[in-house]
């Protein structure tokens, strides 16, 4: 499927927000590496028919869900609504939890929870090309042919286990 194109073209600040997150994104990793920090978030799985959604983020490589950390005392699913938001531009919809997994994941000791939501289209997004760069719908036979993030291939090993 294409992908889907950032609402507005970069400018200047946001090629140096990209540079500053992926340095900073690169650090962090190394720290983490050293301290193996605890680390909670939450992802969305959002479907369009049988297509998932997959957001690129400007300091990974790989595709990852909307979603991102919860801040501390922020239940699971207020985290990923507030995610959304801030990632891609939705308002808040009605989230479906679908389980949790835990990894050792970019050196962190890492708890995800999943959850889902379903559209019959997909409402405009909202990228902000600083953090978020590109958005695309993926069918379940391209997932397997595309770099993921070690969260988003343990939510694909649960529901082919289910």
């Amino acid at each position: 499927m294409p992908s889907l194109e950032a609402t507005r073209p970069a400018t200047l600040i946001d090629a140096v927000w990209r540079l500053g997150l992926r340095v900073g994104f690169r650090l962090a990793r190394i720290w983490w590496h050293i301290r193996r920090p605890r680390h909670e978030g939450a992802l969305v799985a959002l479907y369009v028919g049988e297509a998932l959604l997959l957001v690129k983020s400007s300091y990974r490589a790989e595709w990852n869900f909307p979603g991102g950390s919860m801040h501390a005392g922020e239940p699971p699913e207020a985290a990923a609504q507030r995610e959304m938001e801030e990632e891609i531009g939705l308002p808040a919809y009605p989230l479906v939890a679908a389980g949790s997994a835990s990894g050792n994941w970019d050196g962190r000791k890492d708890k995800v929870y999943f959850f889902e939501l379903h559209l019959d289209g997909l409402p405009e997004l909202q990228l902000d090309n600083r953090e978020i760069v590109a958005a695309r719908l993926a069918l379940p036979d391209e997932l397997h042919h595309m770099p993921l993030t070690d969260a988003v291939v343990a939510y694909l090993a649960r529901q082919r286990a289910h």
